[in-house]
Parts: C-alpha cells; sequence; structure tokens
C-alpha cells in the first residue's frame, strides 16, 4: 500500500519548504549528516539570482522558496517531529522528513536554462 500523501497535514508553504530543504540536503557540500542518526544538518541556504535560485541542475522560482526564510516554517516542521530549527542559523531534518513525500517535485523544480 503507498505512503498517505501528506499524513501530516502540511501546510502548501510547508510542503514547498520541505521538499526544497530536502534537496538541499542531497546537494554535495551543501549539508552535514547528523547530529543524530539519519538526521542531516542545513546551515546555508542558497542565494537568490533574480527572481530564481539554482540547487544543483534545477532552478526554483523565488515564490517557491519564501518558507526558506520564514522562522514560522521552520518552527511548523519542528512542532511537526520534522526537524529541529535553531532560527536562522541552522536546521536539522529528521529522518521523517528526508523521506516525507510532498507530491511537489515536479512542480517545484524546472531545469535551468543558463
Amino acid at each position: 500500500m503507498p505512503p498517505k500523501h501528506n499524513p501530516l497535514k502540511l501546510n502548501p508553504l510547508q510542503l514547498r519548504t520541505l521538499v526544497l530543504l530536502q534537496t538541499i540536503a542531497r546537494l554535495p557540500g551543501a549539508a552535514t549528516a547528523g547530529p543524530g542518526a539519519g538526521e542531516v544538518t542545513i546551515e546555508r541556504l542558497p542565494p537568490a539570482h533574480g527572481d530564481h535560485f539554482h540547487l544543483g541542475d534545477a532552478v526554483v522560482q523565488g515564490k517557491d522558496a519564501t518558507g526558506l526564510y520564514n522562522e514560522k516554517v521552520w518552527h511548523a516542521l519542528e512542532r511537526k517531529g520534522l526537524a529541529r530549527a535553531d532560527w536562522p542559523h541552522r536546521i536539522t531534518l529528521k529522518p521523517e522528513a528526508l523521506g516525507y513525500e510532498t507530491g511537489l517535485v515536479e512542480e517545484i523544480f524546472g531545469k535551468a536554462g543558463h
């Protein structure tokens, strides 16, 4: 049986932010393992490049990334048991966050044209 889509009832901004954090966590050099088993800590967020930014070979529109810089979103992910937030310095994603199916990958990520 496939996992239930959005079982924690994250709102759209929280879902968009989580899918971006999941992607950042997988980029070489963008995050560090730990401190707990299966966790990943992100200490740097990608810089904007006009109205968008790049994550690996993908491009993300700035409007889809507002939650990356929003303290309330970080703490909502913490309350849902997906992360530990140390706003604005770092966010640690728990294994549950790394495996959470957002259903937004195709919607959020485009191919970079430059």
